[in-house]
């Protein structure tokens, strides 16, 4: 099947390297200097799975590259609804967007745009980044997609994509209930981008600490009663388990944020901790640690601020 990936970055370049690796045709919005290195060089995939150099098909405007059956929509969260409005060219046709987006308002904000028999939802599992321009490493072994339907006419397209991911051999589930599948993944994310991205730590070093893994307990937890306040049907005992698959992950492990928040790039905790504060509010709940964490990266949310170029004097 036709393929696009809007954002190729750890997510979009490492799955969209997978299948075009696999013969489907894939094509890649890129820009700057990472989109010149895929040009000259391919994509690099740099995995325990398994490495690979690919040529794709990349563009800077996705109107360059046609039409699409599937589009993995993999761009970072301030940046949702202007992406959704440049890839309208690729679904012109009748194609569908698959968000593989931190957050669980993805599929809200993008049917904004494009409409809602546009968009399906989906959820990615994997530590990925933009080593070096071209390059997708790949930390741990866990690359896993979750995606289902959100209308009935979305299941023909959920279905080819599933195929897909078989034939690329990757741990692929099509899902019934994808809204529950995006807040059990989001009681993980922002408890584990909370925690890192505000100590500047590893995984390893959340998990060691008994304040930390407080912390990283609680985010979660208000996470999950906010997730069952707002009617969806998480488990009684999520955050236990959730807990327990937090110990098997790697000690070296960082949210995408904390890397974003060293670099001195734009945060997406109004979309993680920041939205756990304000639909809490909203629902008439309290987050305290949401909102304390929230607090404490708001001086940085839009890049390098002076307090940043402050820490690295």
């Amino acid at each position: 099947m036709k393929i696009a990936v809007m954002g190729a970055g750890g997510v979009g370049g490492y799955f969209g390297g997978r299948l075009a690796q696999a013969g489907h045709e894939v094509a890649f919005v890129a820009r700057g200097k990472h989109l010149e290195a895929i040009r000259a060089k391919g994509l690099v995939l740099r995995s325990p799975l398994g490495d690979a150099t690919l040529k794709v098909n990349a563009a800077d405007d996705p109107a360059a590259l046609g039409d699409a059956g599937i589009v993995l929509f993999a761009v970072k969260l301030w940046d949702t609804e202007r992406a959704a409005e440049a890839i309208r060219p690729l679904v012109a046709k009748g194609g569908v967007v698959i968000p593989f987006q931190n957050g669980v308002e993805s599929i809200e904000r993008i049917a904004g745009v494009l409409g809602p028999e546009r968009v399906m939802g989906g959820a990615a599992y994997i530590a990925g980044r933009i080593a070096e321009p071209g390059v997708i490493a790949q930390t741990g072994t866990m690359a896993r997609l979750r995606f289902g339907p959100v209308l009935p006419a979305h299941r023909k397209p959920a279905e080819a994509f599933l195929a897909a991911c078989k034939d690329a051999k990757i741990d692929a589930e099509l899902t019934d209930d994808i809204v529950r599948v995006l807040w059990e993944k989001f009681v993980l994310l922002v408890a584990v981008s909370a925690t890192t991205t505000v100590t500047r730590g590893s995984l390893g070093v959340v998990r060691a600490d008994p304040d930390l893994r407080w912390l990283l307990e609680t985010v979660m937890r208000e996470t999950w009663i906010l997730g069952r306040k707002r009617g969806v049907k998480l488990a009684d005992d999520l955050v236990g388990q959730t807990m327990k698959f937090v110990e098997g992950l790697p000690a070296e492990m960082r949210a995408s944020m904390a890397a974003d928040l060293e670099a001195g790039g734009k945060l997406e905790a109004p979309w993680l901790s920041g939205a756990v504060a304000r639909m809490s509010r909203e629902a008439g709940l309290e987050a305290p640690a949401n909102r304390s964490v929230f607090a404490a990266l708001k001086p940085y949310l839009n890049g390098d601020s002076p307090h940043l170029r402050k820490e690295k004097a």
